[in-house]
């Protein structure tokens, strides 16, 4: 019979915030597969939990992956976890899951601390819609690609960093976003848990003299719809008025209704379009 993966979600900070499900399964499955057994094990002895462990990391991730597999195969339990937080979230626990799809094997999500949700519940920015990018990608050319797609992302932006790339960071956002409202947190569901409001311009001043330390998680605020739509009508304001109509009638539509998407566009009625196209005719 064939063993199952089940991914337990850690405390992030506070030991407590674990649920009675991840302790009673962490109890009862053959193997733990931890990030750092080392600092897992401040954990479960803190729980009293003596299964064993087996380290699963990002640098042994697809091997051993495969070896935890063959173990379900033969029947065994073994539960996934991470040093804080949800596996699989910004985490090598993604291609275990991955690999367990493809070879069949049940799992199981038991749910509990996320540092990116309770960040953002915390920062006081919108919550209806947002986004996770997690950690930038290292890539140069992967990074600029990323943070030109987030200029354009009118969703609440959730993104995790290290403290040494905090500043770094934070000036991209600026350069790229503009000045934005973010929140910065830190040291979440601890007792010196640090939630701190700012701009990007004033984060910057702020850590001019105050160094880094800990792990941090910004909540940046989206791109509001009537900006958006302000810079999409300056960008097609740069484009002749029969190039604007011209671009519509390419695609099929009748010249009026060109017209009337291309007034649109531009934030200007139909009339002044028409007035625009007869005097690039003269």
């Amino acid at each position: 019979m064939t063993g199952s993966l089940y991914l337990c979600a850690t405390p992030i900070g506070n030991l407590q915030d674990i649920t009675l499900r991840v302790v009673e399964t962490l109890k009862q499955v053959d193997i733990i597969a931890a990030e750092d057994t080392r600092n897992s094990k401040k954990l479960l002895n803190h729980l009293g939990i003596s299964t064993p462990m087996t380290s699963y990391h990002e640098y042994n991730r697809v091997e051993k992956a495969h070896y935890l597999i063959g173990l379900m195969q033969e029947g065994k339990e073994i539960a996934l976890i991470t040093d804080a937080g949800t596996p699989a979230i910004s985490d090598p626990g993604e291609t275990l899951v991955v690999l367990c799809r493809e070879a069949g094997i049940p799992v199981t999500s038991l749910p509990g601390a996320a540092a990116c949700i309770t960040a953002l519940t915390l920062s006081g920015l919108s919550t209806r819609r947002f986004c996770f990018e997690g950690f930038l990608p290292g890539d140069k050319k992967e990074r600029r690609q990323v943070l030109e797609e987030l200029t354009a992302e009118t969703r609440t932006i959730i993104l995790y960093e290290a403290p040494h790339h905090l500043i770094r960071t934070l000036e991209e956002l600026e350069r790229n976003l503009g000045n934005r409202r973010l929140t910065i947190c830190r040291e979440l569901t601890k007792k010196f848990e640090t939630v701190m409001p700012f701009t990007l311009e004033e984060a910057l001043l702020y850590y001019q003299n105050e160094e880094p330390r800990g792990e941090y998680v910004l909540v940046v605020e989206g791109k509001s719809f009537a900006q958006k739509k302000e810079e999409a009508a300056l960008e097609w304001k740069e484009m002749p008025v029969e190039d604007h109509v011209a671009y519509y009638e390419a695609q099929g539509m009748e010249r009026k209704e060109a017209m009337k998407l291309a007034a649109r566009d531009r934030g200007m009625g139909k009339r002044e379009v028409y007035r625009m196209l007869l005097e690039d005719k003269e």
